[in-house]
């Protein structure tokens, strides 16, 4: 399955989770319904990879994805009103720390699903 079948694939798990639940949930309560659907749909991932961030060669701490997706696209969950800049700075370092291609930003917490792809050089309004 090729990248842009994957996210279309991942978005559609997401919007099933949303439609189910609908927001006010914490991220962890989305994180576990989005694995559970995930699952169902055949498509391989880890949860809470942790990765080592390092600086002038020096290692300085650690961040963890909530997926990495058959090892292609960091998937990063919000559960918030309104996602900010901030989110999206979050999202693409992520990319660029596990060395992605692409990038998931996904929110639960508005009444309708909200998503967007974030590439390594910029991030696609979705």
């Amino acid at each position: 399955m090729n990248q842009e079948e994957l996210t279309f694939k991942i978005i559609g798990c997401a919007m099933k989770v949303h439609r189910t639940l609908g927001n006010g949930f914490q991220e962890v309560i989305y994180q576990r319904c989005l694995a559970i659907e995930l699952l169902a749909a055949g498509i391989g991932f880890e949860r809470e990879k942790e990765q080592a961030i390092f600086y002038n060669g020096i290692e300085v701490g650690s961040r963890r994805a909530d997926f990495i997706v058959e090892d292609s696209i960091v998937i990063e969950l919000k559960a918030l009103i309104e996602l900010e800049d901030v989110h999206l700075a979050q999202a693409k370092n992520y990319v660029v720390a596990y060395n992605l291609p692409v990038g998931l930003l996904i929110n639960f917490g508005a009444t309708s699903l909200q998503y967007k792809k974030v590439y390594k050089n910029k991030v696609k309004p979705s």
